[in-house]
């Protein structure tokens, strides 16, 4: 009764949690719809947009998931929960995935697997609930209600597993591939890892349980077939006890067979040869092993593993390798492989009379050792090699220095197609070698060359020369096929003329600044070009025929997106295709030609213009004026005035003015100012103009041809006109000495045009009888007002 209230309270606890707390906001989603909130500390699924195709929310802390949390995400095909706290699902919580292909629940807290959870997963092809707290599976079907279920992968167990029962894989026709950790496994029905069709792969770990040899054989028995390639995982074989259970596995006919993180012993390996004596396996591979020993194998001499011709070892490890023996014991298995590969292991070294024995190897892997020049010799036999069908040989990641030492030592094996020599230090490379003329692939790649010569093979279909520090290559490769380029120094795609039949060019991350129709239309054949994330410069013709033109001559295969501009700055970041450059940007010396073209054009136009309008003589006439109008008044009132009028004529008219005009007024009592007498002697003449028309009450023009031609007279004119217009007074009186048609007045003239429209003037008759009233008039005309 105790128990059942606190079983209550619980759940009134759980139900107040999964209500009052409140669902995060993810918003790490990009374009492609993948919403990655791994790590982000979330307590509850995040709130992400409803089409996201997938969902990252690993290494989190979230205890639950309710019906609610999933239901509106219906396109999600990818939902990763690993490395979580959960300890609940509420059964129909992933019911609105009918997309899902991939759920990942692994190393969580979850006690039980329930079947209700994929019972509308239609189209789930990879499950993992791996690293759980279950103890128990398989007392139901996982797919229960799934008619046909396309799952392809299953990875389960955990170190609390101890029962695995029948009915688990019931409903599932056929797997690609099953995974099983059970550390604590105490009861395993048979027949619990098989489906109706052989599973394609299986890995299985013994940790915690290898001792129960009974155990072990039933689970062997279900999983060795010979379409299985079975990978036994966390296993120690020491002595002939732990070898036993593994005659299921010759039983079962398997023909591929993995170890991954094993630990062996030379009797270990002995009795395993003797188990296994007269399987059909043809692939054996040793990865992450621990080998105790000396390698005194002669009990197993006598076993037969014809059909064996694979071996991969990788990472491991063998203690006092120093003393290791040679491997002439396992001569009854060196002479069948045709595939050896050796990797990361610590092999310094391969004796001439062990390689002697792989006489039908075609493939030899020793990559990530520690060959070096000396070592590589003796493992090649100094280049009398017996390994005459070897066509690929892989020595990458060792301590090499010597290139010039390659060709001899390969030039005998006349059947080798692939070499890969990356990942040493060359340095340099010699100006001629002698290759196979077999040999078509070759890998330099991080080899550290500054420069490449003429060393290299005429037959080359594929060459990798990446990672270097290479700034050019022009040598004629004619069957080069594949060419890679990146990670170097290079600043322009190398002379397509060179390879003719080139189809595949990759030449990223270098200095390349752009590329054009004529550097892609030299390569022949070129079809496909990765060159993205470069130094480009997105000059308008770049841009242009990116944008344009690329698409027409290659298949950028590494994505457009990846074809960033890294000058101007302006454009720093930008996506060459996202880049708009406007017309004066791109024709910047025809703009700017036409504008300089326009401005001539222009400042000949204004010349021609200011010429015939006068605008120079006007500007003058401007300037005058805004002089006369800061001039302070002299004379500011009627009693200041001390000419009756100021004579405004022509130089070349002077004779009549001084000889007739003068005495004639004068002696009649008219006071006149006189340029000649009466300006102020040192002064600007300027001021001389002002202060006497300023000083007199009529301002008089004698009136000619000579006049209008005069500037003088012209300035004279206008402050009389500006008189006129400031005081409205009529101060200006006109004598026309001789006769002028007012069209032939030059349009400069305009003040005396007007003032001729708009006043009276008197003309100076060539008859004398009629001169009396003339000067009876004028007389009149310059009378004061005040008289």
């Amino acid at each position: 009764m105790k128990m059942s209230l606190f079983r209550f309270i619980c759940l009134i606890l759980t139900w107040t949690h999964i209500q009052t707390s409140e669902r995060p906001n993810c918003y790490e989603c990009d374009n492609y719809h993948i919403c990655s909130c791994s790590a982000k500390d979330f307590q509850r699924v995040p709130i992400v947009p409803p089409d996201v195709l997938s969902l990252d929310v690993s290494f989190n802390k979230i205890e639950f998931i309710t019906q609610e949390d999933l239901s509106v995400y219906t396109e999600l095909r990818t939902l990763k929960l690993q490395w979580n706290k959960l300890g609940t699902i509420h059964k129909e919580a992933f019911h609105s995935q009918s997309k899902l292909e991939e759920l990942d629940l692994s190393f969580n807290n979850l006690e039980d697997i329930s079947s209700l959870w994929f019972s509308k997963l239609q189209a789930l092809k990879h499950l993992n609930i791996l690293g759980n707290r279950y103890t128990t599976l398989g007392s139901v079907a996982l797919f229960e209600f799934v008619e046909n279920p396309t799952l392809k992968t299953l990875q389960f167990g955990n170190p609390l597993v101890e029962d695995v029962r029948r009915k688990m894989l019931r409903k599932i026709r056929r797997l690609d591939e099953l995974t099983f950790v059970g550390g604590n496994l105490k009861s395993y029905e048979n027949g619990s890892f098989q489906t109706v069709e052989p599973i394609r792969a299986v890995s299985i770990s013994l940790q915690g349980f290898q001792n129960d040899s009974t155990l072990v054989c039933r689970i062997f028995r279900d999983v060795s077939h010979p379409e299985t390639s079975l990978t036994i995982r966390d296993v120690t074989v020491m002595t002939k006890e732990d070898a036993q259970p593994f005659k299921e596995i010759r039983e079962g006919c398997t023909k591929r067979l993995t170890f991954q993180n094993a630990s062996i012993t030379d009797e270990g390996v002995t009795k395993l040869l003797e188990v296994l004596d007269g399987t059909p396996m043809s692939y054996l591979g040793l990865e992450d092993a621990y080998f105790v020993g000396h390698g005194w194998w002669q009990k197993a001499q006598w076993t037969h593993y014809e059909n064996l011709h694979m071996l991969f070892i990788r990472n491991l490890e063998i203690q006092g390798f120093f003393m290791f023996s040679s491997m002439m014991q396992l001569a009854f298995l060196l002479k069948h492989f045709t595939r050896v590969s050796v990797i990361n292991s610590t092999v310094f070294v391969m004796p001439c009379n062990t390689s002697a024995l792989l006489q039908k190897v075609e493939y030899l892997d020793m990559s990530q050792n520690l060959l070096s020049d000396i070592t590589l010799q003796e493992t090649l036999c100094n280049g009398d090699s017996k390994m005459r069908k070897l066509n690929t040989l892989n020595v990458s990641y060792n301590s090499l220095k010597s290139f010039h030492l390659m060709p001899r030592l390969v030039s005998r094996l006349h059947r080798l197609t692939s070499l890969d020599l990356s990942h040493n230090d060359f340095l340099h490379m010699p100006q001629s070698c002698t290759w196979p003329a077999s040999l078509s692939f070759l890998n330099l790649s991080a080899t550290k060359l500054h420069h490449v010569t003429p060393c290299l093979p005429q037959s080359l279909t594929v060459l990798d020369l990446s990672h270097n520090y290479l700034i050019a290559f022009h040598h004629h490769l004619p069957n080069l096929v594949e060419l890679c380029l990146t990670g170097n120094r290079f600043i322009s795609l190398p002379d397509g003329g060179q390879f003719p039949n080139l189809h595949v060019l990759l030449i990223q991350r270098n200095t390349v600044n752009m590329f054009n129709q004529s550097n892609l239309m030299a390569f022949q054949s070129l079809r496909f070009l990765e060159a993205g994330q470069n130094n480009f410069v997105c000059s308008c013709d770049f841009v242009n025929f990116f944008q344009g033109h690329t698409d027409h001559l290659v298949k950028l295969r590494d994505g457009r997106r990846n074809y960033v501009c890294d000058s101007p700055f302006t454009l720093r970041g930008w996506a060459v295709d996202n880049v708009q450059q406007g017309y004066i940007e791109c024709h910047m010396i025809l703009s700017v030609s036409i504008l300089c073209f326009m401005f001539i054009l222009f400042g000949i136009i204004t010349v021609i213009f200011c010429y015939k309008c006068h605008v120079c003589w006007y500007l003058k006439m401007v300037a005058a004026w805004l002089k006369a109008k800061s001039h302070p008044a002299v004379y500011s009132s009627e009693t200041d005035i001390r000419y009756d009028a100021f004579v405004s004529y022509s130089q070349h008219d002077a004779e009549w003015v001084e000889e007739i005009l003068v005495p004639k007024l004068e002696n009649s009592g008219i006071a006149l100012c006189l340029h000649k007498r009466d300006f102020q002697p040192g002064g600007w003449i300027m001021d001389n103009i002002i202060e006497s028309i300023e000083s007199s009450y009529r301002t008089l023009f004698v009136l000619s041809e000579n006049f209008v031609k005069s500037d003088w007279c012209s300035y004279e004119l206008n402050f009389s006109h500006f008189r006129i217009r400031d005081e409205h007074n009529d101060s200006a009186v006109l004598i026309l000495l001789e006769p002028i048609v007012k069209e032939s007045i030059p349009m400069r003239f305009c003040k005396l045009r007007r003032i001729m429209n708009s006043r009276t003037y008197l003309e100076w008759p060539q008859d004398e009888d009629n001169r009396e009233e003339f000067w009876h008039n004028l007389r009149a005309a310059l009378k004061r007002e005040d008289d």
